[in-house]
C-alpha cells in the first residue's frame, strides 16, 4: 500500500487574519459571490467586518445561519442555496459542525472551500472530512473528500474571545493525535485519506502531542487573561493544524471510536466532541494497556487544564452497566474506528477498559 498525505492548500494564522481574507482569496484564486455559513453569534459578530471587508472591495457575499447541527438535512439546504444564487466560493464561520456542513455542500458542488474556525476546539477545520450525524444529535457516519479546504484562515484575536470550554475541548481533540497516529503505524492501517502514514503525518502528531504538553497550560492562563502569546498561538496551531493534519494522514483509531459510541448514549450529547475524545484518550491507553508512565502524564494534563477523566464527567456512571455495554457494543461495529487498533477488539474489552479508565481518573 501507498503512503498518502493531505493537507489544506492554504493555512494562515495569526491576529486579525480576517483582514487578509480579500488578499488571501486573490492570492488562490478564488471569487465571488461568496455564501458565508455561520452560527446566531457568529453572524452577529461578524456581520459588519463582513460588510466592511468583503464589500469595500466589491466581493458580493451572501449571509445562512446554520441550523446547528452537521446533519444531511442541513447540508443539502447550503448546497441548495449555493447553487440557487449562484456561489463561487463557500465560507463556514464557526465551529465544526458549521464547517463540516459547508465542506460537504461545497464538495457536492465542486466549489471552493474556506474554513473560518472562530473556536479552536476541534481539528476539523484543516481536513477533508465532514462528520455527519442525524436529528438526535447521535453520530452516523463520516464523508471523505476529494480535497481539503482551499483555505483555513484562523484569527486569534477571535479565538481568544471564544468561549473557554471551546479552547480546552480543542486540546482534548489534540490530544489523542498521537496515540492514534501510534495505533495506526503498528498495526498498519489505513488513514482516512486511502494510504499509510507518511514520516510527515507520524511526526506531525508527536509535534503535537509535545506542543500541547509544554505550552498546554500557559496558554489556558493567556487564553484568561486575554492574551495573545506566542504559547497561545502555538496551541491554536496544535489544535487546529497539527491535529488537523495528523489524525487525517496519520488515522484514527480507538479515541474516536470511544467518543462516537458514546454518542448512543444521550446523557453524554451535552458535551463537546474535545471532551469526549479526551476521555476517549483514557479509554483508548487501557484498552492498549499502556504503562503508567504513558497514561499518568496525560491523567494529570487533562486535570490541569479541565479536561474530562471520569465517567461522571461525560454525563456517564460506572453503574449504569448497560449504558456502557450499548456504548461498547456501538464501538465494536463492523467497520468502525476501533477495529485500527493492532490487535482485535471486542466489547467486554471495550467496557472493561472504560471501568479502568474512570477508575484512573477517580483515583488520580
Amino acid at each position: 500500500m501507498q503512503t498518502v498525505f493531505s493537507s489544506p492548500a492554504r493555512y494562515t494564522q495569526g491576529p486579525d487574519s480576517i483582514e487578509q481574507l480579500p488578499s488571501e482569496m486573490a492570492l488562490l484564486g478564488l471569487s465571488g459571490p461568496v455564501l458565508i455559513v455561520s452560527g446566531p453569534t457568529m453572524t452577529k459578530q461578524l456581520e459588519s467586518r463582513w460588510q466592511r471587508i468583503l464589500g469595500s472591495v466589491g466581493i458580493p457575499y451572501r449571509m445562512h445561519l446554520f441550523p446547528g447541527e452537521c446533519s444531511i438535512a442541513a447540508i443539502d439546504e447550503v448546497r441548495e442555496l449555493a447553487e440557487r444564487t449562484g456561489a463561487a466560493t463557500l465560507l463556514a464561520a464557526g465551529g465544526g459542525k458549521v464547517l463540516d456542513t459547508t465542506r460537504s455542500a461545497a464538495a457536492a458542488l465542486g466549489r471552493p472551500f474556506i474554513a473560518f474556525p472562530t473556536v479552536a476546539s476541534t481539528d476539523s477545520p484543516c481536513s477533508a472530512i465532514s462528520v455527519i450525524y442525524d436529528h438526535r444529535g447521535i453520530y452516523d457516519t463520516f464523508h471523505s473528500f476529494a480535497r481539503n479546504p482551499d483555505l483555513v484562515l484562523v484569527d486569534t484575536k477571535i479565538i481568544v474571545k471564544s468561549p473557554r470550554r471551546y479552547f480546552i475541548a480543542g486540546m482534548g481533540d489534540g490530544l489523542s493525535t498521537v496515540f492514534e497516529a501510534r495505533a495506526c503505524v503498528r498495526g498498519e492501517r489505513e488513514n482516512l485519506r486511502g494510504g499509510l502514514a507518511t514520516v510527515a503525518a507520524r511526526d506531525i502528531g508527536e509535534a503535537c502531542y509535545r506542543t500541547l504538553m509544554e505550552d498546554g497550560r500557559d496558554a489556558l492562563t493567556d487564553f484568561d487573561a486575554g492574551r495573545v502569546t506566542p504559547a497561545f498561538e502555538r496551541v491554536v496551531e496544535a489544535n487546529t493544524l497539527l491535529s488537523g493534519i495528523g489524525f487525517e494522514s496519520a488515522g484514527l483509531a480507538a479515541a474516536h471510536g470511544i467518543h462516537n459510541a458514546m454518542t448512543v448514549a444521550e446523557n453524554t450529547h451535552p458535551y463537546l466532541h474535545g471532551e469526549k475524545v479526551a476521555f476517549g484518550v483514557l479509554v483508548h491507553l487501557m484498552l492498549e494497556e499502556q504503562p503508567p508512565e504513558v497514561i499518568e502524564p496525560v491523567v494529570r494534563f487533562c486535570k490541569d487544564v479541565g479536561l474530562p477523566t471520569t465517567l461522571a464527567e461525560v454525563g456517564l456512571a460506572e453503574t449504569d452497566r448497560t449504558t456502557l455495554e450499548n456504548i461498547a457494543q456501538a464501538a465494536v461495529e463492523p467497520g468502525e474506528l476501533i477495529h485500527n487498533e493492532p490487535f482485535k477488539v471486542t466489547a467486554p474489552q471495550v467496557v472493561d477498559a472504560i471501568i479502568a479508565a474512570d477508575a484512573v481518573g477517580n483515583q488520580s
